[in-house]
């Protein structure tokens, strides 16, 4: 493209401090460095980790900054060693990455790469510890390596999923984050068989992504637990066949479960990040076979406190980091899930908005409205 080499002047969304409306401002994007690659952003979603960061309550504050992770747009060049993209790729960034070089990249179980992995203080590339963006010549900072709020961003190759040219970008960018997490969680890690019982804790987008898994893996019985009794006749479009509300027990949800399952379900997935949701998540599942799969992030100082003896009865507890999925291996088969129309995403996508309306979408997911809004960078 007639760009490359070359500086690009774009709009971008930055957060000058947390909280504060995010300001459309022009930025300096520079060509990407080696093993790097500089794309054009086409779709943007909002997801609740850029507001968690954004309002940097419990985490170190980084500002300026330019968030945004869950996306979907075109390769505009490449750096020095990118052998497997070129321009006009079609690709879905990840705030995980994929290196394919280290132990955990060339284990067949886990995603966590030693080198791209999710580093949610670091504000610079990799490479040289530098930003890519300016204003002005002042760096802006990035964001889990992906910063998406941008027309066009630049993000190491390692980052990047190489999908299918003919999906529809503009509900692919939602497997980019939340929907591949809660999927992968049900589908790679709690493995239901079918006909079997499932409880869903957190009915949220990721808690939903789960439950969907839940029905395509054909449970039998989805049980969706969550403190808002209005999620449930959301969730029935994902499966749900019951729901439980702990606020309407007083014995703990976990006794409420296992009464109704006549000793546990078959698996749980929790998607909130509260403790006791973990706790009771592991503790309603059958003894024997039972499988709970831990999704939500808690907090830092949080303790997991449970009786040794729910695991000699054979209980099984796991915890997942993006679905179990490799970013560049896996997701571009989530995304020909989605062709074959074996995954619904259109019911995920509850509002859509120009770019330059980003703060719409803060104010949608604050007020807990909806679950995915998805902006066009297009005006």
């Amino acid at each position: 493209m007639a760009t490359a080499g070359k500086v690009i002047k774009c709009r971008a969304a930055v957060a000058w401090e947390a909280g504060k409306p995010l300001s459309i401002e022009e930025v300096e994007v520079a060509p990407p460095q080696a093993m790097e690659v500089r794309v054009k952003i086409l779709y943007t979603a909002l997801c609740h980790t850029d507001v968690y960061f954004w309002e940097a309550k419990g985490q170190t504050p980084v500002f300026p900054r330019i968030l945004g992770h869950e996306a979907g747009g075109i390769v505009e060049s490449v750096g020095e060693g990118v052998t497997e993209l070129v321009p006009g790729d079609h690709v879905l960034p990840v705030f995980t990455g994929e290196c394919k070089e280290c132990a955990h990249c060339k284990s067949e179980e886990s995603n966590l790469c030693d080198l791209l992995r999710i580093n949610v203080d670091r504000g610079v590339m990799i490479g040289d510890g530098q930003s890519r963006f300016t204003i002005d010549g002042k760096p802006i900072f990035h964001f889990v390596g992906t910063s998406t709020f941008s027309e066009y961003t630049v993000i190491h190759v390692g980052c990047l999923a190489k999908i299918n040219p003919e999906a529809p970008l503009d509900k692919v960018c939602v497997l980019s984050c939340g929907i591949s997490t809660g999927l992968g969680a049900t589908l790679n890690v709690a493995k239901p068989k079918k006909g079997s019982t499932v409880a869903i804790f957190g009915l949220g987008a990721v808690g939903l992504a789960a439950m969907e898994g839940a029905k395509m893996a054909g449970a039998s019985r989805i049980i969706g637990v969550d403190l808002n009794p209005a999620k449930y006749e959301q969730a029935k479009k994902f499966g749900c066949t019951e729901f439980v509300n702990p606020n309407d027990h007083t014995k703990p949800v976990q006794e409420v479960l296992v009464e109704m399952t006549n000793g546990g379900v078959d698996s749980a997935v929790e998607c909130t990040g509260n403790i006791n949701a973990m706790i009771s998540a592991f503790e309603c599942v059958s003894d024997g076979w039972g499988v709970a799969v831990l999704v939500g992030v808690p907090h830092k100082d949080d303790v997991f406190k449970t009786q040794p003896m729910n695991f000699l009865s054979e209980k099984t507890l796991k915890g997942t980091f993006f679905g179990n999925y490799k970013p560049r291996t896996d997701l571009p088969e989530v995304v020909e899930m989605y062709m074959r129309k074996e995954l619904d995403l259109e019911k995920f996508i509850t509002h859509s908005v120009p770019f330059s309306q980003i703060n719409t979408a803060f104010d949608l997911m604050l007020k807990g409205e909806g679950l995915r809004c998805v902006m066009r960078m297009e005006e």
